[in-house]
């Protein structure tokens, strides 16, 4: 298997990961939305430690982080990256639980041309032709979303926003993905610990002799190994190609939403969908050619 392949295995293995999530955190649904997001925290810590520690990668962590405390603009931007991931993954379960699945994953579909926006509005990137059809074609299907059911969907256009602003702020920092995805959830473990004893105090734990806090205790790893397999397998490929594999996540989240969660996917969400596929087909295409054009000029 040559780097090209081991690149697409892993990270199509990252988007496969990430796009049955859902069903994970309907498994322990009997927890408060809250207390896992704050377990989910605490266990990514510890699963990184484990990793960093097998690796023998912990001294390297400390210099790097010494290096970081160093360079500002990196550390706060490593910092604001740990608290708007932490709001996307808290949006995210707490969708999964309240039956808001489709708007979960029309957020994820919607994501890669937030990202765009968010390009054009902060690093000075400018719009093709068909980049700008494409984010039109997605504004016309949140549109229709909002005139048709009277609600804005608020939950999608969140996700998208916050992971778009986690890429942008990823973009700002020159550091390790293990070092990275270690120091997000470190900077915002304090929070989850205090949460936890609030909870505790108020009695609104479930953690305790069940079976659901058996699994809780896998939310680390099944939030760091899709991570851990996207730095590896994005390094070895064109983004254009990640950008073709990154569907797979809001198709299989899209698919559970309907066939094992029993939600309606109505008229209006084939138009808002339909809107925002061809959206992303347009710019899938105009990635794929610019890719194509780049490799024979190189050849």
């Amino acid at each position: 298997m040559d780097n090209t392949q081991k690149g697409v295995l892993y990270t199509a293995l990252a988007y496969l990961l990430w796009g049955i999530l859902p069903s994970y955190w309907r498994a322990v649904s009997s927890f408060n939305d809250y207390e896992i997001l704050f377990h989910r925290i605490i266990w990514s810590f510890v699963f990184m430690i484990i990793v960093l520690a097998v690796t023998k990668k912990l001294s390297p962590l400390v210099k790097e982080t010494k290096s970081l405390f160093k360079r500002k603009r990196e550390f706060i931007a490593l910092i604001i990256a740990s608290i708007v991931i932490t709001f996307n993954w808290g949006i995210f379960i707490w969708a999964v639980n309240n039956n808001h699945v489709l708007q979960a994953s029309l957020g994820y579909y919607i994501n890669p041309l937030m990202s765009i926006a968010l390009g054009f509005l902060f690093l000075k990137e400018r719009f093709t032709r068909t980049e700008t059809l494409a984010i039109l074609l997605a504004a016309i299907g949140v549109l229709y979303m909002t005139f048709s059911v009277g609600t804005f969907p608020i939950v999608s256009v969140t996700l998208a926003l916050s992971f778009a602003l986690y890429g942008l702020m990823k973009k700002v920092v020159n550091i390790n993905a293990l070092y990275s995805i270690t120091l997000e959830t470190f900077f915002i473990l304090p929070i989850a610990f205090l949460g936890i004893a609030l909870l505790t105090t108020d009695q609104k734990t479930y953690f305790g002799n069940n079976f659901e806090s058996f699994l809780i205790l896998f939310s680390g790893i099944v939030t760091a190994i899709p991570l851990i397999l996207f730095s590896a397998g994005a390094k070895r490929i064109p983004l254009s190609l990640v950008g073709l594999l990154q569907y797979i996540s809001p198709t299989l989240i899209l698919l559970q939403g309907v066939f094992m969660f029993g939600e309606p996917f109505t008229l209006t969400h084939a138009i808002t969908f339909s809107c925002i596929w061809s959206g992303l087909i347009i710019y899938s295409l105009s990635k794929w050619v610019q890719y194509k054009k780049s490799r024979k000029i190189k050849l």
